[in-house]
C-alpha cells in the first residue's frame, strides 16, 4: 500500500505517491482542466493512478490562511475531498499547505528550471511537500 499526496487548485491537481514504506514522496503529475467546475475527468485519472500505485490512503493539501482560518479555498478543497472520498471509499486526511507553492517554486528556481517552464511540474512538487510533510510526521512503528 502506497500514500497519495494531492495539491488541489482551481484548474490543477498536484498529484505525488509515497514508497512503500511511507518514508518519501515523489511527485507523479500534474492533472489540468479547463474549467475548475469540470472535476469528472480529474477525478476518473486520480481514480486510475489509486489503481496503478495501490494507494490506500489520500493525504491533500488544506491552504489554511496565514491566521490559521478557513477560507474559501479550504471550502472548495474540502468539497472535491468528499467527493473523492464518496467515490474512492478511501481514507482522506488533511495537510496544513501554506507556503508549500512558495517552496515548490523556490526549489524549481535554485534547480535552475527557467520561469517559463516552471507551471509544467510547481504543482506536482507541491503535492510531494504536501506529502512529505504529513510522512515525517506519522508514527511508523509496525
Amino acid at each position: 500500500m502506497r500514500i497519495m499526496g494531492l495539491d488541489y487548485g482551481d484548474k490543477t491537481v498536484g498529484v505525488a505517491i509515497s514508497d512503500g514504506m511511507f518514508l518519501t514522496a515523489q511527485p507523479v503529475e500534474t492533472i489540468k482542466r479547463e474549467r475548475a467546475n469540470k472535476l469528472r475527468q480529474t477525478y476518473a485519472r486520480i481514480e486510475e493512478l489509486i489503481m496503478e500505485y495501490d494507494v490506500g490512503k489520500i493525504v491533500t493539501g488544506l491552504p489554511l490562511n496565514m491566521d490559521d482560518k478557513e477560507g474559501i479555498r479550504c471550502q472548495k478543497t474540502r468539497e472535491f475531498a468528499e467527493t473523492l472520498e464518496r467515490r474512492t471509499g478511501l481514507e482522506i486526511v488533511f495537510q496544513d499547505e501554506r507556503l508549500t507553492t512558495f517552496a515548490a517554486n523556490a526549489v524549481l528556481e535554485e534547480g535552475g528550471v527557467r520561469k517559463d517552464r516552471r507551471k509544467a511540474y510547481i504543482d506536482k512538487i507541491a503535492a510531494s511537500m504536501i506529502l512529505q510533510d504529513y510522512l515525517d510526521n506519522i508514527d511508523k512503528r509496525i
